[in-house]
């Protein structure tokens, strides 16, 4: 086994050849975007820093994928077929700052989905099917600055994953079809009280407009989501 992955860690080493069909721009560069790939190009550099592999039809990112590309800074997975994160999947991804998992197929977030990928600045999980967001999803990312959830299916979200995230300045959550239910009314309140650190987003709904419990409310709308008005609702949540 060892033999094994000391001929693999030769045929891996820095610089190597780019993957078949796809291009290197500069040395840690590899771009596979739109190739029609089934699974994730390998192998690849050692020192790949970028990785575009946008447009294809990958369902799932290798466990050990950053144990070997652990230089990785920058990951654009947009528009795959990912339905889910494995646990373990971001494990090695100390240097990971950029991750697009935008326009997959993901429909839940599980607790630590992102747990070693610590140095994460910006994250967009925006248009899948998500439907859960675990409380500690986001756990460890006190980097994390962009956090996009826009466009998925998300009813409720539980404050505790915002909480975690010391550093966000910028929060997205239009295009979600939110309930008005203790969630919502928790969730609410949160972003009325971190307003002063999120863009402020246009007003969607009907204001002071009441509904009934656990009525479907309008997608949220406007960059951010942080006015006070932005959640289309007015601000609490019926008994």
């Amino acid at each position: 086994a060892a033999l094994g992955l000391c001929i693999l860690l030769l045929l891996l080493r820095p610089g190597h050849a780019c993957p078949e069909g796809c291009a290197c721009t500069d040395p840690h560069t590899v771009d596979c975007r739109d190739r029609g790939l089934p699974s994730v190009p390998d192998p690849f550099p050692l020192d790949v820093r970028k990785l575009l592999v946008a447009g294809n039809r990958i369902q799932h990112i290798p466990e050990d994928f950053f144990i070997f590309y652990g230089d990785l800074v920058y990951l654009d997975f947009r528009n795959n077929s990912l339905r889910s994160l494995e646990e373990g999947t971001f494990s090695g991804s100390a240097k990971l700052a950029f991750l697009d998992l935008s326009y997959n197929n993901l429909t839940q977030l599980g607790a630590g989905a992102f747990r070693s990928a610590g140095r994460l600045v910006k994250l967009s999980l925006a248009n899948n099917n998500l439907v859960g967001v675990h409380e500690a999803a986001f756990e460890t990312l006190e980097s994390l600055q962009v956090l996009e959830l826009n466009d998925n299916n998300l009813r409720s979200l539980n404050v505790a994953a915002l909480a975690a995230l010391p550093a966000l300045r910028t929060l997205r959550l239009d295009g979600n079809p939110w309930l008005c239910d203790c969630d919502f009314a928790h969730l609410f309140s949160w972003i009325q009280e971190n307003a002063s650190k999120l863009p402020k987003g246009e007003p969607a709904g009907r204001a002071g407009q009441k509904r009934e419990h656990g009525e479907r409310l309008p997608p949220l709308r406007g960059r951010g989501a942080a006015a006070s008005g932005s959640l289309g609702a007015q601000g609490h949540c019926p008994g």
